[in-house]
């Protein structure tokens, strides 16, 4: 038996594929900055999954404390109200999900996103009774960890014993945020990130598929 009964996972690029309404937002906020976006191809925008929105605001576009807050108030406008829903499961996640509760296992969503974003879009999906709780930052926080987000699930939810956490993600950021908290992990490689980007951050697994989370956990 799998030593691992509570699993973590991230949600853009490893539960839904988000990219989507993620890009139209940035480029809308942008826009509304007075910065075109026309030059950078969507690929080039992919850059805005995985850090925190105001680490993308301020770090990729050199934006001021006060612009970047700005920028992601207009992000999260359209965000919320429209590219949320723009954000379809992978194939293969509602099988992987229902045979990882069929086996007993807990399921947490750990996102950048906030959480009551996050719980929305998990609601729309019809996801909300597979997962023990979604745990994602308040709006106010500009710059959040996700060593910090896992640490915040593991106490939230009561669990004793680190051993028994898997954190999966396909961000360098999922990864290096486990290896902090101390617990093991899963890269996948169907998200935004790269092999080469998932081993140097120290996954403890690589998965191509969800399918194959399955066989480190069961």
């Amino acid at each position: 038996m799998s030593k691992y009964e509570h699993i973590f996972f991230d949600l853009d690029g490893t539960i839904i594929q988000s990219e989507f309404g993620i890009i139209r937002s940035a480029r809308i906020a942008l826009s509304e900055m007075g910065i075109s976006t026309d030059d950078e191809t969507d690929k080039e925008m992919l850059k805005f999954i995985g850090p925190p929105l105001y680490n993308s605001f301020h770090d990729f576009y050199g934006m001021s404390d006060e612009d970047s807050l700005r920028a992601v108030k207009y992000y999260r406008d359209y965000y919320e109200r429209e590219g949320l829903f723009d954000s379809p499961l992978y194939e293969g996640i509602l099988q992987m999900v229902e045979r990882l509760t069929a086996a007993g296992k807990k399921l947490y969503i750990v996102t950048s996103k906030p959480g009551v974003t996050a719980s929305r879009i998990i609601d729309y999906h019809k996801l909300t009774d597979s997962f023990a709780a979604v745990i994602g930052p308040d709006k106010s926080e500009k710059s959040p960890k996700k060593k910090e987000l896992i640490e915040r699930a593991i106490r939230e939810n009561n669990i004793m014993d680190k051993e028994s956490v898997l954190m999966v993600g396909d961000r360098m950021y999922d990864i290096e945020g486990a290896n902090e908290a101390g617990i093991d992990s899963i890269g996948v490689l169907y998200g935004y990130g790269s092999r080469e980007e998932l081993e140097e951050a120290g996954a403890t697994y690589i998965a191509p598929n969800p399918i194959d989370i399955l066989s480190f956990v069961n």
